[in-house]
């Protein structure tokens, strides 16, 4: 049964989050934070994800550079959305002053716009490494999987990779070839903000979850509101992550 959630947005974590801790990051800014989101928000949005029923399948699309493709299910948020309403009060939270003040200080800049979408995953997808399109500042992805409906030994953490620059943004290399990568944590209340700079190369390697289970994450994008950005979010094709 649903309550009333006061607040979706942890505040106090929040404000605990150092920007230069961010900006100083190795190699490029990202951090991996617990409990962005109150315990109650966070069980209450998990337990009312939007239905794949309303969602678009995205399979076999062909991605540039001979990329492979980023199987999901995917949704664009907007506020005619039927879904729980406690999602529509997660975007008002996000579109409002504490976080868009907190991701003005994390980027040092004022000048993005925010888009929303779902991605649910199945076995055997992955994300092939990439980096992100020059539209964008950066993603916040946050992960609605816990111990109760996931195995860690399935996979689905999204990969922070260093190729000591030695790909071109334009090619499809695979994750044994990067020189370096972290994991982020993604089981339970976790989310991970990353900033495009050059060769911020990430993925998600291929899911080994059963069938009847789905990697499940609500992803922010994070777009330079420019000329150049606005043209660019008018044309863009969704990314995986």
């Amino acid at each position: 049964m649903s309550t009333a959630v006061p607040f979706v947005l942890n505040q106090e974590t929040l404000l605990s989050i150092n920007p230069q801790t961010f900006q100083g990051a190795d190699p490029y800014p990202w951090i991996n934070p617990e409990d962005v989101l109150t315990r109650e928000a966070f069980f209450e949005l998990k337990e009312n994800m939007p239905s794949t029923s309303i969602m678009k399948a995205s399979f076999g699309r062909k991605r540039a550079h001979g990329q492979k493709p980023h199987d999901r299910y995917a949704l664009e948020y907007h506020e005619g959305l039927d879904i729980h309403p406690l999602w529509h009060q997660f975007v008002a939270e996000l579109n409002g002053p504490i976080y868009q003040g907190w991701l003005a200080k994390m980027f040092r800049t004022k000048r993005f716009k925010l888009t929303y979408h779902w991605h649910y995953a199945p076995q055997g997808a992955s994300v092939s490494p990439h980096c992100d399109a020059k539209r964008k500042l950066g993603s916040h992805i946050f992960y609605f999987n816990t111990e109760d409906d996931w195995d860690r030994s399935w996979g689905g953490e999204t990969m922070i990779l260093d190729d000591l620059g030695r790909f071109k943004t334009s090619s499809a290399p695979d994750f044994d070839e990067f020189d370096r990568s972290w994991t982020a944590e993604t089981m339970g209340n976790r989310s991970l903000l990353f900033q495009r700079q050059g060769n911020s190369w990430h993925g998600v390697k291929a899911l080994k979850c059963p069938e009847d289970r789905l990697r499940k994450v609500f992803i922010i994008v994070v777009n330079a509101d420019t000329l150049t950005g606005r043209i660019r979010r008018l044309f863009h094709k969704p990314d995986g992550k």
